[in-house]
């Protein structure tokens, strides 16, 4: 007969250790929250003025200006000769005359540049004239001037 000194016990059943599992997860946790840029969204704020119905029947005198693509200036349905601001600032200061509470309504083409818009605000500001808008064409085709500048 043979001693057999070793028990006999049943298999252990296999068992996920949870704790270094915790561990690893809590390192990629903390590289990643390192690591990770925040971006900050800004907005622009604005208040928009309340549109008065009465007032829109006593308009203030307009000068068109009309910005083509190539660069070509037209105030009032006349051709300027000259794409320079002096050649601007001398067309609108003839059709302004002496008044200097006229509007000047900016209508410039899709794809022209910006250098072409920006010497009808400079020629404006030479001439005395404040007060700037800008038309835009809606999705629908129809026309609206929503921005509205009055440098004093």
């Amino acid at each position: 007969m043979t001693m057999n000194f070793r028990k006999h016990h049943a298999p252990e059943e296999p068992e996920i250790n949870l704790i270094p599992f915790i561990d690893v997860l809590l390192v990629v946790l903390i590289f990643l929250m390192l690591t990770t840029t925040y971006s900050r969204l800004t907005e622009l704020k604005i208040n928009l003025p309340a549109a008065n119905a009465q007032a829109a029947s006593a308009r203030p005198k307009e000068l068109q200006v009309l910005v083509s693509a190539d660069g070509r200036y037209m105030v009032n349905q006349r051709v300027l000769d000259g794409r320079n601001v002096e050649a601007i600032a001398a067309g609108l200061n003839a059709e302004a005359g002496t008044a200097r509470d006229v509007v000047v309504v900016v209508r410039a083409d899709a794809s022209a540049t910006h250098q072409s818009v920006i010497n009808v605000m400079d020629a404006a500001r030479r001439v005395g004239l404040t007060q700037l808008t800008f038309a835009t064409q809606g999705q629908s085709g129809s026309t609206a001037t929503p921005a509205t500048s009055s440098g004093q």
